[in-house]
């Protein structure tokens, strides 16, 4: 029995040490523990969950006796047996009248005999003293002295008894008892053992590929052929519309177009053509004027306008510093003027001369171009007919080469259908061999998962009551209060200390002295302003002298311009451009020449690739024809490969 009653202890510890006041209640704490000992006895069931009950209930009591206890002796014992010492308080001051002193004592034997000796000696040693006073604080002193107190006195002659059993135990357990003589023992010799041999790891089974099926492709005529015969044709079309297009559109070197300051020449002189025809010219009001000034005010802004009366008073300066000039006997450049100008007229006439010749070079070099692409490309349709033929004997050796590999394939998938057969025992056993792998790996897994929820819901208690600490401190009430008053200062003691009515002060001054300032601003900024006005004026005045003059000098400009046409109609008359001319028409007629040729030639070559193309058909047909003979003679042996590798 004695045995019983250890054990039942032991397991009230366990459940005392799960319970935390703060986070579980204790009527769901008792329910969940009453369904974990459902295996065990009704009575010890009850007396296990009314111990724990009533440890909960008496806490505060059994505090005071555990803390002191713990304050005293607490360097030799472990802070682990903090719940057993409780219970053995609570059986010792509420269930020893029911419980016995023979069941107490068997219960207290059975735990740690030194660690229960010294307990329950400081226990009835401070009953009467400062434990009966502390008890007093929490309950009424009359209840505590005749429930407690009372049967704890009455029962201390034979807790005596059982302390001086215990420490008779003790002295007995501390002497040192003699060894017996230990005799020698013939041992078997140690022979190394042989190792067991580790089994040798399963080798990987190749997978089988999926043989692919024979393509649809080998019964068909095939149409890289016809791919071909298309994109030639494409290309073909590409090269007629390329050559239209070079026929049409010549070169930019030599464009016969005529520039756009030559069609403004000739328009010029189609109007006054038109207009020395007078028809109908009572009705009429005649034709506008071409050289029309149109002076229309331009709004400039005030950087433009005085930009530009800079500009006009420099010239105006080194206008009368070029007449001081000749005042004072410097050479007037009329004669060198006037020579430049021949010579400026020389050059634009061999430069006029220049470009007619180049003109001219052009279009040449674009006859040779043109001759020149068509000898390409009969040198390209040469070798093209070349690469036909080496295609035609390339494919015949691809289609016989085709039907080796075929036969080859067949003898393959024989031997592999073979092998399959002795490859599913070793899968077998491979596989099994794997299930025990992870049965064990999943138990391992299980005791890990349920160690680290234990440790989560430890670290978890441990932050609620943190934070519980927290909050409590938190909520006590801050109350601040102080007056404030304009006049007085801070009490810094600092050299430009000042009070708030002070400063509102000097602020209002140093606005009002912004405010001046400001004023003063304004009124420089409007004079700066009406003298810029002014400024502008004078020099829009200045602006519309010097836009007059220069209207007068580009209307001198124009009939000068006039004069130069007639220096274009000399340029063509020159020997060399006459040369080139008579070049040009030899070209062209020697390219008309040989389209016709080509045309020709082109004739007689659709013909023969007619012809050609009838016999390669007829090579395919017979090739085709052989293929499906070779195919029907092998099918029945395929068909049954294939039913033997299904199995």
């Amino acid at each position: 029995m004695a045995s019983s009653y250890g054990s039942l202890v032991k397991e009230a510890t366990v459940l005392l040490n799960k319970f935390t006041a703060g986070r579980q209640c204790l009527d769901d704490f008792m329910e969940d523990a009453s369904k974990d000992l459902q295996h065990m006895d009704t009575q010890h069931k009850r007396f296990i969950l009314d111990v724990v009950s009533g440890c909960v209930e008496y806490k505060k009591l059994l505090d005071v006796v555990i803390n002191a206890f713990y304050g005293q002796n607490g360097k030799c014992l472990s802070r682990g047996d903090r719940s057993q010492f409780a219970i053995i308080c609570y059986l010792a001051t509420f269930v020893l009248d029911d419980l016995g002193l023979q069941s107490f004592s068997n219960i207290v034997k059975f735990l740690d005999i030194k660690k229960m000796h010294t307990f329950l000696s400081f226990f009835f040693t401070n009953l009467t003293t400062w434990i009966q006073e502390e008890w007093n604080n929490i309950y009424d002193a009359a209840y505590v002295e005749k429930h407690w107190i009372d049967p704890l006195l009455r029962w201390r002659p034979e807790i005596d008894i059982l302390l001086d059993q215990l420490a008779v135990k003790m002295c007995r357990g501390s002497q040192v008892k003699k060894a017996p003589i230990k005799t020698t023992d013939p041992q078997e010799f140690s022979l190394t053992k042989p190792k067991t041999r580790s089994l040798p790891m399963p080798e990987l089974i190749p997978q089988q590929e999926k043989h692919k099926p024979v393509p649809n492709s080998t019964y068909r005529a095939p149409k890289e052929m016809q791919m071909i015969e298309e994109i030639k044709q494409r290309n073909h079309q590409k090269a007629e519309e390329l050559l239209y297009e070079a026929n049409m559109k010549q070169f930019r070197c030599v464009n016969p177009h005529k520039s756009e300051n030559t069609k403004k020449v000739i328009s010029q002189l189609k109007e006054e053509y038109d207009s020395k025809l007078k028809f109908s010219s009572v009705h009429s009001s005649g034709p506008p004027s071409s050289n029309k000034n149109n002076i229309w005010p331009i709004k400039l802004n005030s950087a433009a306008i005085l930009r530009q009366g800079a500009l006009y008073d420099r010239k105006v300066e080194e206008e009368l510093q070029r007449m001081e000039r000749l005042m004072e006997g410097a050479r007037e450049p009329s004669s060198f003027l006037q020579w430049q100008k021949e010579m400026r007229e020389k050059d634009l006439q061999d430069e006029l001369a220049k470009i007619e010749r180049r003109h001219l070079e052009g279009r040449i070099s674009y006859e040779e171009a043109a001759m020149a692409r068509t000898r390409i490309m009969a040198r390209n349709q040469k070798a093209a007919q070349l690469k036909k033929e080496e295609k035609a004997q390339l494919m015949r050796r691809y289609a016989e080469k085709r039907l080796q590999e075929e036969k080859e394939m067949r003898d393959l998938v024989q031997q592999v259908a073979e092998g399959h057969k002795s490859s599913k025992a070793a899968k077998e056993k491979l596989q099994k061999f794997k299930q025990s792998i992870v049965k064990e790996v999943s138990e391992q897994s299980r005791e890990l998962l349920r160690q680290a929820l234990e440790e989560a819901q430890a670290e978890l208690s441990r932050k609620f009551e943190i934070i519980c600490e927290i909050r409590a401190i938190e909520s006590l009430p801050h109350i601040r209060v102080k007056n404030f008053d304009n006049t007085e200062t801070a009490g810094h003691e600092l050299l430009g200390e000042m009070s708030m009515a002070e400063l509102k002060e000097r602020l209002a001054l140093v606005k009002e002295a912004q405010q001046m300032e400001q004023q003063e601003k304004r009124e420089h900024i409007l004079e700066e302003k009406q003298s810029k006005k002014q400024l502008l004026l004078e020099q829009l005045d200045t602006i519309n002298l010097h836009r007059r003059a220069l209207a007068q000098a580009t209307a001198s400009r124009k009939e000068e311009r006039k004069a130069t046409l007639g220096f274009r109609q000399v340029a063509t008359q020159d020997e060399r451009v006459l040369a080139l001319q008579k070049k040009l028409e030899e070209k062209q007629q020697e390219r008309q020449r040989l389209k016709q040729i080509e045309s020709n030639k082109a004739k007689t070559s659709e013909q023969a690739a007619a012809h050609t193309k009838s016999l390669k058909e007829k090579s395919w047909e017979d090739l085709e024809l052989s293929l499906e003979r070779h195919i029907q003679k092998e099918a029945p042996y395929v068909v049954s490969q294939r039913e033997a590798l299904k199995t």
